[in-house]
């Protein structure tokens, strides 16, 4: 099944492209004090290697916005360009103002209209960033939170539906309060003289089915860029499930254009995480890929587990630590896929689905061990060395089938 990606405009941040016409893009966000560069350059080139797109940065006080220009300095002399954002709350108009080296050396502001200030100070403070992004040439990001949602616009919102003869739930006016907030403030930004391809929109929620019911309701009202994540989404296992549930039912529907999955740090756990799951979302629903998938027996009563459990941990540690390399020798191997499986009642048949497959024997089976490449099989392996003979014949196979000789010569 072909995803059809709703249309909209392209944003250009950097040297990334953001929009229906290109790839879903991953982004991170540091979680160092952005003043201590030392530390903020080292993550930001940790998340960039994970495959972080763009990296975004707190920048909430003098010491922070005077960091920025350093801090893009230095990644920069360690040959990373990832384009970094500047995240802004209460002050940035006068961090932005200011600070013109680190609006100039940002690649885009993420402003929250639900923080920039009350009452008329609300709009000049926002006109003042809008301002600073067209003097430099910027994009921004309006990212509307339901944690930070704009109490004005909600107060008004729920007197007016207090008044209707039939309201509303109190969810479904705050689903209405935040994409007013969004689509009011970027309508503003355009009214001040900011190009439409100069703005990305979030409304961000921490409950699955509200945020795919609040980014449902704005992705049917504009065509702005769309950038999606479910805010304080929490750690490790829970985090990971409850953002790629909500993630997967948006893209799945063409909507988002940029995605970041919010998790709570874990001792010992690097930042990357939430990059790493995110490419594998990416690649499991067929949006992008990034290296080969390796499909694998879970194993049951039949399995002789520890064989294919190893076997499967060696491919996959091999495919990590060769895919640098391949990937600029090996133009199209992102998309290989392996199959290592533990019996015989699913194993032939995943084999032969894969572009390599492995079955290995299960309790009581013929001890030989089939190999498929390409839905046909290949030769049966035996003896203790099973690791190295298999990986030798995916070495080869990646040599024959993506080496630039094969793919200019079309075979």
């Amino acid at each position: 099944m072909k995803i059809i990606r709703r249309k909209t405009k392209t944003v250009t941040i950097g040297n990334i492209k953001m929009g229906s016409d290109h790839p879903i893009t991953i982004q991170s966000m540091t979680n160092t004090m952005t003043a201590d560069v030392k530390e903020s350059v080292k993550q930001i080139k940790t998340l960039a290697d994970a495959g972080s797109e763009l990296v975004r940065i707190t920048v909430n006080d003098f010491e922070a916005a005077s960091a920025v220009p350093e801090i893009i300095h230095q990644l920069n002399d360690l040959g990373c360009n990832v384009p970094i954002i500047g995240d802004f709350h209460y002050n940035g108009h006068i961090l932005l103002t200011k600070y013109k080296k680190a609006a100039q050396a940002l690649g885009k502001y993420r402003i929250n209209p639900g923080n920039v200030g009350k009452g008329k100070n609300k709009d000049d403070n926002f006109a003042t960033m809008i301002k600073v992004a067209m003097d430099n040439d910027k994009p921004i990001r309006i990212g509307v939170n339901w944690g930070s949602l704009d109490q004005d616009l909600f107060t008004e919102l729920m007197d007016i539906n207090g008044k209707m003869k039939t309201p509303k739930s109190f969810k479904d006016v705050i689903y209405d309060a935040m994409v007013k907030s969004a689509l009011t403030s970027a309508e503003y930004a355009e009214s001040l003289g900011l190009k439409k391809d100069k703005i990305v929109l979030s409304v961000k929620m921490s409950d699955m089915q509200d945020m795919v019911a609040v980014y449902l309701q704005l992705a049917s009202k504009c065509d702005y860029v769309l950038h999606l994540g479910l805010t304080e989404a929490g750690s490790a296992t829970k985090g990971m499930t409850a953002s790629s549930a909500a993630l997967a039912v948006l893209m799945q529907q063409g909507i988002g254009d940029t995605i970041r999955m919010s998790l709570t740090p874990e001792p010992n756990i690097g930042r990357e995480l939430e990059v790493i799951t995110c490419k594998h979302l990416l690649q499991g629903m067929g949006l992008r890929y990034f290296m080969p998938s390796v499909t694998s027996c879970p194993g049951c009563g039949r399995t002789n587990s520890d064989k294919f459990i190893y076997l499967t941990e060696d491919v996959t540690k091999y495919i990590e630590q060769n895919m640098p390399g391949w990937k600029a020798k090996y133009p199209g191997v992102e998309m290989l896929t392996v199959a290592v499986m533990g019996c015989v009642v699913n194993g032939p048949g995943e084999s032969k689905h894969a572009n390599i497959g492995i079955s290995l024997p299960g309790n009581n089976e013929n001890p030989g061990i089939p190999v498929y490449k390409d839905g046909s099989f290949y030769k049966t392996l035996r003896g203790d060395d099973i690791k190295e003979q298999f990986l030798d014949i995916l070495s080869v196979y990646i040599e024959d089938k993506y080496s630039e000789k094969t793919v200019i010569s079309g075979k």
